[in-house]
């Protein structure tokens, strides 16, 4: 809520800014502006000033301290005298002189603060106004007590209000909240496959830090140590496996899992065919009945849920049989992660079955095999076309009833290139986090990226967590 007034003349806030000069300013002159404070408010001043004191933004310190919860910044009631003085009075024109403020009582989120500023002197040479200000909540006790001094406008002023950009707040929680999902968890005995770079090493660090895994850190013993040392990391909490190469660490790690000696595997600085190629082995791999897929588990900052895309990494150009379980793979990943019916929305160029588009066909025979509980624990629909998939307007548009339009929790897509692209636009062109897991094999494996940063890494541990510990042995 915002609300200008303006009195004596009421003035409601309009698209037209027009001040008053100093020669019809009338000592005992007021205006006020009301707004209910939020927490977005309070988020979007620190990220402005700086200010990340953590009584504004750490409930947890927040809820300890005197005021027993967050609170605003006082600068932030403050401000608002400013809005006043720039905006209605006097207005445009103005030159703030000097503001002297005193804070009685705090502002929390969803408080209504009202700031009023009144005429109390004139000085006629000068052209200057000093003003008394005034803050109170919607109980009407005083936050605010102070003065501000200004030069004022002597020319008429009569503006267009200037339209603001676009404000959105894109939090990067989507880490904290899997790790939420773990809390309960024990963690979880994971081969680390040749650690043999910063980001790998520190990854697996940090997710035994934070009680999701048990690393085994598999490599050139003496490699890992010297970055570890050269980086100030303590490995006091892994087990060393040593091996000569990436090669011998891939069979190794994949060994192990087999074996039963960790519960996970994780992917460090090797190339991702050099892994998957133990992965898949059909003599001595991790292979099971079901057909080994990716998943992007993502929190993309535009969406209002966690959206899964799949495959997007290990099935090419996967064929209706292949994708049967990739789906499959995705529903069940799903509901590890609380969705009790997730919805799929089977994506192609268009909504309609087209039979020179292979995908529309995949989608429609998948859609007709879920009816026959051959997929089951999800609801289907497709083909749709990646509007439709994702906005219920879109589909509205296009005549399109479905109860997955609008509101998918995955996206399964035709092949591994557009999958691969959605998922890299999302993140890179829509803020979007991501966590990357395998699924279909014995255990669950982490494929990371070169390019993925410590906190991806970790998400990605944490979505391993919670498939391992809702994996029944194969």
């Amino acid at each position: 809520m915002n609300m200008i007034e303006h009195t004596p003349t009421a003035q409601a806030q309009s698209d037209i800014i027009e001040n008053v000069t100093f020669d019809e300013l009338v000592v005992g002159q007021t205006a006020s502006v009301t707004r209910e404070v939020t927490q977005n408010d309070i988020e979007l001043f620190a990220t402005v000033s700086g200010d990340v004191n953590p009584a504004h933004l750490d409930k947890e310190y927040a809820d300890a301290s005197m005021f027993h919860g967050v609170i605003a910044h006082g600068m932030l009631s403050g401000s608002l005298f400013s809005t006043i003085l720039g905006t209605v009075l006097p207005g445009p024109g103005t030159i703030y002189l000097g503001q002297d403020l005193k804070f009685r009582r705090p502002v929390k989120p969803g408080d209504v603060v009202t700031a009023t500023v009144t005429v109390r002197e004139k000085v006629e040479d000068k052209k200057r106004v000093v003003l008394d200000c005034r803050c109170v909540n919607q109980e009407g006790k005083e936050l605010i007590l102070g003065e501000a001094q200004v030069l004022a406008p002597t020319e008429k002023v009569r503006r267009h209000r200037m339209a603001l950009p676009e404000v959105r707040m894109i939090r990067h929680d989507a880490c904290a909240k899997l790790l939420e999902l773990c809390a309960n968890l024990p963690p979880v005995p994971t081969a680390v496959v040749h650690p043999c770079d910063l980001d790998s090493l520190q990854g697996a660090v940090l997710a035994a830090a934070n009680g999701l895994i048990v690393p085994h850190l598999v490599g050139p013993a003496a490699k890992i140590r010297a970055i570890a040392e050269e980086h100030g990391l303590d490995l006091s909490a892994c087990t060393l496996v040593d091996v000569e190469h990436s090669h011998a660490a891939a069979a190794k790690g994949v060994a192990m899992a087999r074996s039963g000696d960790v519960a996970a595997v994780m992917k460090g600085s090797l190339h991702t065919d050099e892994l998957m190629g133990e992965v898949v082995r059909k003599d001595g791999g991790l292979r099971t009945a079901r057909r080994i897929s990716h998943a992007y588990v993502m929190s993309v900052p535009t969406y209002h849920k966690t959206l899964i895309v799949t495959d997007a990494a290990i099935n090419i150009e996967p064929d209706l049989e292949a994708k049967v379980h990739i789906v499959q793979n995705a529903i069940d990943l799903a509901r590890i992660l609380g969705v009790d019916v997730p919805k799929v929305a089977i994506l192609s160029a268009v909504e309609t079955v087209t039979p020179k588009i292979q995908s529309t066909l995949d989608a429609a025979a998948l859609c007709k095999m879920a009816d026959r509980r051959q997929i089951t624990g999800g609801v289907l629909d497709g083909p749709l076309a990646f509007d439709n998939a994702i906005s219920a307007a879109a589909a509205r548009t296009k005549g399109i009833t479905s109860p997955v339009a609008g509101d998918p929790d995955i996206l399964l897509v035709p092949d591994l290139e557009s999958g691969n692209m959605l998922a890299k636009q999302l993140s890179f062109l829509a803020s979007a986090d991501a966590a990357g897991i395998v699924l279909g094999c014995r255990v669950p494996v982490v494929l990371t990226s070169r390019a993925d940063s410590v906190q991806t890494r970790l998400a990605s541990c944490a979505v391993m967590a919670l498939v391992a510990g809702a994996q029944k042995p194969l």
